[in-house]
């Protein structure tokens, strides 16, 4: 007998049908299973085999063959245990084939538990988009699944348990559907409020977030750049609904979802280690997982000390911090990851990290500082829309009893800013200044004849690209939006102008 089940796989961020098909059939006991399956889908026949029996029912000693249709698609991962078991049960007898219209998902420990599984959002919302309407899920993965709309989900703790509602001894109740509700509390990273000084960095900072561009911080050790860093979280305009579902997407698929809550309510902030290779970066391994510029998907990817960081891995964010997104390629497939993140990186000016100071000497070697510079690229710098200097805070700043503007504060303007952003591109498939194209740059960057003669001198001073001409636009867009300006003035664009601070790192 040939059973049929309904099953999901996972490439990336897309999920595709897969027709499990189980046939039992008079030969020498086998078990074998076919359709392009690695490594752990060809181990789900030994936890299929225990699972089976240790929830009750009877084994075949048969020769079963299962195939995961389409068979030129590779299968990765252990999705289809609940299925192939679900399989073998019908095309035994055991069960009934009246599910043809149920979606099976989990993966199964020999006991006959199912356990949860990763990528289950994105593979319920491909599998709404491909038309089915009813699936059976971890209990474990009922958060995660409780977001997606205009679906039902069944979800069980064991295979004994589903079989009995398949059965039709009970009737399962469906998981309860939850409203989303963005994280807006200050209680991630430190409060600007704590940071004493620093009042250019702090509304390079403010820019950076309203805007979602790049940052570079330059300044001698312990002038504050990692505080200024750390303080970026408590900032961040509060997450769409929308984006919610992307961050959730790539995490789930990571294996880094909180359980607990099911989605992510919070912008991601991402600070990976120096040390940390190419592909930890861009995404890789065996099964093309996602990296940590796809971790930070809407959010922050702050390196700190950015020259310790080999140059081949900097390198590869050239790439994402055009596009928004990152291909990675390896031999079984390529997948495309999301990576729209804010890049904020800090730095020393010389390795000894005093150079430029007011009050300190620097011990480096114009060949040494050459060196430790060249380790980060002009296109790359190029890439990065504002670049600050963070000088050491002097003393009376440090002991003063004033009181700094809080982040509830900052973050109030930026989501303002946010929201006019949000309005200005409803129909433009982007949210912030720093994604605008030429086209959206020349539409609405539009200036009076001062502030174009301000950005032509500069232009021909520092002798800036073409890219660093429409990324000062951008800036001036996001400066006036703070400022509720409806146009672009000469003060916008002067400021903007005044970030782009290039002398430091490449007069060497």
């Amino acid at each position: 007998m040939i059973a049929k089940v309904k099953s999901l796989g996972l490439v990336g961020l897309s999920g595709f049908d897969v027709t499990v098909e189980v046939d039992i059939s008079i030969g020498k006991n086998s078990f074998d299973i076919v359709g392009l399956p690695d490594n752990a889908v060809k181990e789900a026949k030994d936890r299929v085999v225990s699972a089976i029996k240790n929830s009750g029912f009877a084994f075949p000693n048969r020769k079963i063959v299962v195939n995961l249709a389409p068979a030129n698609i590779p299968k990765v991962g252990s999705y289809f245990d609940t299925a192939i078991a679900i399989g073998v049960l019908i095309a035994s007898g055991q069960i009934s084939n009246s599910h043809s219209d149920k979606v099976f998902l989990g993966e199964l420990s020999l006991d006959g538990l199912i356990n949860p599984i990763k990528g289950l959002l994105p593979l319920l919302i491909s599998g709404k988009e491909s038309g089915y309407n009813k699936f059976v899920i971890p209990s474990k993965n009922t958060k995660e699944a409780s977001f997606v709309e205009n679906i039902t989900c069944f979800a069980f703790d064991n295979l004994a348990q589903l079989c009995l509602a398949l059965k039709g001894d009970f009737t399962p109740s469906p998981v309860l559907k939850l409203k989303w509700k963005a994280d807006s509390s200050n209680l991630m990273g430190e409060d600007f409020c704590r940071v004493k000084g620093q009042k250019i960095a702090k509304r390079a900072i403010e820019i950076a977030v309203a805007g979602g561009h790049n940052l570079l911080m330059i300044g001698p050790p312990g002038s504050g750049k990692t505080l200024l860093a750390k303080c970026i979280p408590s900032i961040l305009p509060d997450l769409t609904f929308n984006e919610a579902l992307e961050i959730t997407k790539i995490h789930s698929v990571a294996g880094i979802l909180d359980e607990t809550k099911g989605i992510v309510i919070s912008r991601p902030f991402r600070s990976p280690h120096h040390s940390a290779s190419m592909v930890a970066l861009t995404g890789g391994g065996k099964n093309a997982k996602p990296g940590e510029i796809s971790l930070a998907h809407n959010g922050v990817l702050f390196l700190d000390e950015m020259p310790e960081y080999s140059r081949s891995a900097l390198e590869t964010l050239r790439q994402p911090l055009e596009d928004g997104c990152i291909s990675v390629s390896r031999i079984s497939n390529t997948v495309t990851y999301p990576a729209n993140f804010m890049l904020v990186a800090s730095m020393n000016p010389c390795p000894c990290g005093n150079y430029g100071s007011k009050d300190l000497t620097c011990t480096c070697s114009p060949a040494q500082i050459h060196r430790y510079i060249s380790k980060i690229s002009g296109p790359l710098l190029d890439r990065i829309d504002l670049k600050i200097d963070v000088d050491r805070v002097e003393f009376n700043e440090l002991n003063t009893e004033n009181d700094e503007e809080s982040s509830i504060e900052i973050k109030k303007r930026i989501n303002k800013a946010r929201n006019i952003q949000i309005q200005r591109f409803v129909d433009e498939g982007i949210f912030t200044n720093a994604k605008m194209n030429n086209k959206l740059v020349k539409k609405y960057c539009k200036l009076d004849l001062e502030s174009e003669e301000l950005i032509k001198n500069a232009f021909n001073v520092f002798h800036l690209s073409a890219r660093a001409y429409t990324r000062i636009l951008k800036v001036a867009r996001t400066i006036a939006d703070l400022d509720g300006k409806q146009n672009i003035e000469p003060s916008h664009i002067a400021e903007a102008i005044s970030y782009r601070n290039i002398d430091k790192i490449q007069n060497y």
